[in-house]
């Protein structure tokens, strides 16, 4: 991360140095070094703002999430998936409360609900550096839970069929079939990755972080503190197989249904917690406010390393490099189907969600293009289908203070490109 960060800083002031020694000085514009400036300055408060947003959403969802933990859920549904989470991470204890919440995150994300996923994925997160050995240093399950969370299979892209709806389009859900192709596909590739790759990645302690605060571990409940031997059991395999066949049965219901089903989800996710913690006999209202304190320090937490990649990341963009790198190729990617309109959405998405919701928004509100072209199925599929996958390292690693993230960025970016690609020849097929 450290390499990539200084990368990134050093391209944009070398393409904003270079933009400014040819300037042509104009009066009232601003000369490409003032840009810059203004723009690392603008994404440093922008990060600030940003990370201040997500307290309310993270003191929400801790909170549900720690009523639906003191209830048992958390176990029940990992119990449900043991079959599939124990293949995939051997090293986390079966009824550990990593599983429920990781599950929980995947959940969240298949439904479009990012706000939501974030807390759940921060918990899980927290739980997973419990069993880390290594303080400062990445772990196998924690690099793999990251790529998948990246790439994560989306059943319902809510906030992308209602932007396509507020732009005039005659079937907002159409991006629907595209965007869980799209998302299949970068699962799958993310999950390759992160197991191909992490043998070339060997866990290095980090000797400065080895005597680090860690909270979330050393405020741990007597329950955890103590050495009790996590319950293995699952339910009968037949149980599991129903469980994961209904989710799947689910898939044609939420692309013939999605767009009536979203706006109940969010409450009914709220509702479904506290109505289950209620009948389990939880003090609710108190394992509520107990859980959504955490939401305040994670916020606090999680500032520096927002600060850190927005601004290498505004200064990307605000140099040009990113109008210089489209420029470059953008007459190569269009005859694979991906047109320079829609290239800028690929190569920032990964980079800045509010820069890639900018470029979708300006791609679908052109009246020359429209929501229901093939270029405006593409950009909204790429929303859908990808993730801001810089953000997301930021926050959740900045959440758990790992500084050594070993080979998950390189399986996120992976997963990154799969979706690009599969997104490109799924809607080639379909809309061209």
């Amino acid at each position: 991360m450290n390499l990539i960060f200084l990368g990134i800083v050093l391209i944009s002031v070398v393409v904003a140095g270079w933009r400014e020694v040819v300037h042509q000085p104009v009066e009232g514009m601003s000369t490409p070094m003032e840009v810059l400036s203004s723009g690392m300055i603008s994404s440093a408060q922008g990060a600030v703002e940003l990370a201040l947003g997500l307290v309310g959403v993270m003191t929400l969802f801790l909170g549900l999430m720690k009523v639906a933990e003191a209830g048992g859920l958390l176990t029940i549904i990992a119990k449900l998936i043991r079959p599939l989470m124990v293949k995939l991470f051997p090293d986390v204890p079966p009824d550990h409360p990593a599983m429920g919440a990781m599950i929980l995150n995947m959940s969240a994300n298949a439904l479009g609900l990012g706000n939501a996923a974030t807390p759940f994925g921060i918990r899980a997160m927290q739980e997973l550096d419990k069993l880390n050995t290594t303080p400062g240093t990445a772990t196998n399950s924690m690099a793999l839970f990251l790529a998948i969370n990246t790439s994560s299979v989306t059943l319902l892209p809510t906030g992308v069929i209602a932007i396509r709806a507020a732009a005039g389009s005659a079937d907002p859900a159409g991006i629907l079939p595209t965007t869980l192709f799209a998302t299949i596909c970068a699962t799958i590739a993310a999950i390759s990755a992160a197991m191909l790759l992490r043998r070339f990645f060997p866990v290095v302690p980090d000797p400065q972080s080895a005597q680090m605060e860690r909270p979330w571990v050393t405020d741990s409940d007597d329950s955890d503190k103590s050495d009790k031997s996590y319950d293995t059991g699952a339910y009968p395999l037949w149980v599991s197989v129903t469980a994961l066949l209904s989710i799947v049965a689910m898939i044609p219901l939420m692309v013939l249904y999605g767009q009536a089903v979203s706006p109940w989800i969010m409450p009914g996710l709220m509702v479904g917690f506290l109505l289950f913690g209620a009948l389990r006999g939880v003090r609710i209202y108190e394992s509520f406010v107990e859980g959504a304190k955490d939401g305040f320090q994670v916020a606090l937490r999680i500032i520096p390393y927002l600060v850190a990649i927005l601004v290498a990341v505004g200064m990307f963009r605000a140099s040009g490099a990113m109008e210089m790198m489209v420029s470059a190729i953008g007459g190569f990617t269009s005859r694979f189907g991906l047109p320079p309109e829609a290239l800028p959405m690929a190569l920032l998405r990964p980079l800045s969600g509010s820069g890639a919701y900018g470029v979708m928004a300006s791609v679908i509100n052109d009246p020359a293009i429209g929501p229901d072209s093939y270029i405006g199925y593409l950009v909204t599929t790429l929303q859908g289908s990808t993730e801001t996958t810089f953000y997301v390292l930021a926050v959740y690693f900045g959440a758990v203070q790992i500084r050594r993230i070993r080979h998950t960025l390189a399986a996120a970016l992976t997963a990154d490109v799969v979706a690009v690609i599969a997104a490109v020849a799924v809607c080639s097929y379909l809309f061209l």
